[in-house]
């Protein structure tokens, strides 16, 4: 869920105040202000982030999973060849390929 801007707050505040009661009419505005500041509070309380952020994150997610996949597969070739007793290929970071 992406973060409402305070453009948004506002027409969302000012649709509760339209709904009021013929009744409570003249309280409008000041319940139109605590409606403001009680979205305000409970939007703050979700922690909520921005679309942007929320995309960033989930392209950096994406890419960790296809790269954990193909070193997934690499392992599963490495251990296949290791029980057929086949020779390893070197390590092609160019470490020893002991631990």
């Amino acid at each position: 869920m992406a973060m409402p801007d305070s453009r948004q707050l506002e027409e969302l505040a000012e649709r509760l105040a339209r709904v009021i009661p013929p009744g409570l009419r003249g309280l409008r505005a000041e319940l139109e202000d605590n409606f403001r500041a009680v979205l305000r509070a409970n939007l703050d309380r979700l922690e909520l982030v921005s679309r942007e952020r929320f995309d960033a994150q989930a392209e950096l997610l994406a890419r960790t999973q296809a790269r954990l996949a193909g070193l997934e597969k690499r392992l599963r070739t490495l251990e296949a060849r290791s029980a057929a007793g086949q020779p390893l290929p070197a390590d092609p970071a160019g470490g020893s390929g002991e631990a």
